[in-house]
């Protein structure tokens, strides 16, 4: 799909061609997360959406002072001891209910927080390649064009090769075995 023809907003009219579509494809990726939860998934988003709200709050405290109230209402005499021990009843259900609900929705947030993390990864380790392969080319330019001094820069030549992965993770995890 070329950029010219996707929808653009008031915002995006302004923007590069480049950064539109980096703008796109990243919107791409969450899309993408979002279309892969089942419909419970995405029943259980949207309760938890509901439940973290201002307006549950309020309703959860109205409900809680009314239910309160009618027991107190309903009975002057004090016999009322079991309708508070339902009402206790019901809380604890309830936040039971909340904090499964929070941690469901917890675990699938964390899968996208993951997947991010790892595509920021890939696209660090792949700006390293392309940034190594540019001073590679400019060293090689530099050696290749006769208005330019051809000199030994060694540090040139270092950053000239990529990072080695894994030996940088090692290093981290020997001195992460020193702390």
């Amino acid at each position: 799909m070329n950029s010219k023809t996707k929808t653009q907003g008031p915002a995006q009219g302004d923007l590069p061609d480049h950064l539109i579509d980096s703008i796109d494809a990243l919107s791409e990726f969450h899309l993408a997360h979002h279309r892969a939860a089942s419909l419970t998934q995405r029943v259980l988003d949207r309760l938890t959406a509901m439940v973290g709200t201002p307006s549950a709050l309020i309703a959860m405290v109205l409900g809680i002072a009314i239910w309160t109230g009618l027991i107190v209402a309903f009975n002057p005499s004090g016999g009322h001891l079991h309708a508070f021990a339902w009402l206790e009843l019901a809380a604890t259900c309830a936040a039971l209910l909340v904090a499964v609900l929070i941690l469901v929705t917890q675990r699938r947030e964390d899968v996208l927080a993951e997947r991010r993390s790892q595509l920021t990864l890939e696209l660090a380790i792949l700006a390293d390649k392309k940034a190594a392969k540019v001073i590679a080319l400019l060293e090689e330019m530099r050696r290749d064009t006769p208005h330019l001094s051809n000199r030994v820069d060694a540090e040139s030549d270092e950053m000239a090769t990529p990072t080695d992965v894994l030996g940088v993770v090692a290093a981290i995890d020997q001195r992460a075995g020193e702390v």
